[in-house]
């Protein structure tokens, strides 16, 4: 289709909704964007974008402005919680580049967020509209109307739910569809790395693998901040929010007996900022489209994190969408494209996350070392999930 005759409504400024819009209006589509929010921001705090993600920041011209804000880290390493001995690594940094083509950044969610909304700004000044909660949406023969909750409404081609997992548009496309806890619990903070001494960690980033809980570790913003997340299992549920702050003492508790780096992180933390939040399964949908709308990102397939792959999915989706709508002749056409090109690839990470989630947490340390000396890590992510370009993969339709 004709990218200056068509205009795509987006449901949701978060990361996937924001490059989603720059990959569009890059492409020559008209569109708008419509947020929930007062203003744009994001909360939380750090993310993890490898090549395959990489690949389409650096074809938005985006590549160095991240890089500036970055870390890139040597390695990442899976360590046992009590000792540190290193069970296996992952090779990042130069290697990672050579391998696939793009580097791999950890970034605060805040700057990334910042600017991939400059990108868009500077595509279409006006694109984002605030303070427009999406409700719902209606589909014609010839376009699809977004309605909002304040009453308002907007038109276009095409719509796209890229608002989360508690998406309005997901919900219409799909119906109810309640998550399942994990039974784990997520605790997160960051601390200043002026705290620590010198060459605290070695730069590097490490997942830290013990009994029933698992801790990640890795530096933000030039290596300046450490962001710091613990899943931990709890029989009680409590809300999938990130902002909800719990004592720090019982995070302390939570890891009591952890290696002394472990025990560094907490207590230079600020004892205010310390947050925790449910870890929940969604179930996987049959379609994430209609004839007009489709959905992105955590609203088409929410994971959980233990790939670090979750805002990654969303950018590979805004590239393969954005694909599928340049080359077919149809908004219906190109959605269908994209949901055959995206739910085996997405499911896949799903499905690793959470068997991620079972390694990391096994009951003894023999059965942790006897479960990652089985694995090469290493190769298994370079072979699959890194090598992805969705700029370059192809797109094959689907069997009539």
């Amino acid at each position: 289709m004709r990218p200056d005759s068509t205009k795509i409504i987006i449901a949701g400024a978060g990361l996937g909704g924001l490059t989603t819009a720059a990959c569009l209006l890059q492409a020559g589509f008209d569109v708008e964007v419509y947020e929930q929010a007062p203003e744009l921001g994001e909360i939380g705090a750090g993310v993890q974008q490898s090549a395959n993600a990489m690949h389409v920041m650096r074809h938005l011209g985006l590549l160095d402005h991240l890089t500036a804000v970055a870390f890139r880290p040597p390695v990442t390493q899976f360590r046992l919680f009590d000792n540190g001995e290193i069970l296996q690594e992952l090779a990042l940094a130069e290697k990672h580049e050579q391998r696939h083509g793009a580097p791999y950044l950890q970034l605060h969610r805040a700057d990334f967020h910042a600017i991939l909304a400059d990108r868009v700004a500077a595509l279409k000044p006006d694109a984002v509209h605030l303070n427009a909660t999406a409700s719902g949406f209606e589909e014609m023969t010839d376009g699809v109307v977004l309605h909002l909750a304040d009453g308002k409404s907007a038109a276009g081609d095409a719509l796209i739910g890229a608002d989360g997992v508690k998406s309005a548009i997901r919900g219409q496309i799909a119906g109810a569809t309640p998550p399942t806890y994990t039974g784990d619990a997520a605790w997160r903070l960051t601390v200043p790395t002026a705290r620590f001494p010198a060459n605290f960690m070695d730069g590097n980033s490490s997942i830290w693998v013990g009994p029933n809980k698992h801790a990640v570790v890795y530096f933000l913003r030039g290596g300046t901040l450490l962001n710091f997340v613990a899943a931990v299992e709890l029989d009680e549920w409590i809300e999938e929010s990130w902002i909800l702050k719990r004592p720090w003492t019982e995070l302390k508790a939570d890891l009591a007996g952890w290696h002394e780096d472990i025990q560094a992180i907490i207590d230079a933390a600020d004892r205010e900022q310390c947050f925790r939040w449910a870890l929940n399964v969604h179930p996987a949908l049959d379609t994430w489209s209609t004839a007009r709308a489709t959905l992105i990102g955590d609203a088409a397939h929410p994971t959980l994190p233990y790939l670090a792959q979750g805002a990654a999915m969303a950018v590979e989706d805004a590239a393969v969408l954005t694909r599928s709508l340049e080359r077919s002749a149809s908004v219906t056409a190109a959605l269908k494209l994209y949901q055959h090109n995206r739910m085996d690839r997405t499911a896949r990470i799903v499905r690793e996350s959470q068997a991620n989630r079972a390694l990391f947490h096994l009951e003894t340390t023999a059965d942790l070392k006897a479960a990652f000396a089985k694995r090469d890590m290493d190769r298994e992510r370079a072979d699959w999930l890194y090598s992805y370009n969705p700029l370059t993969v192809e797109l094959t339709e689907t069997v009539q």
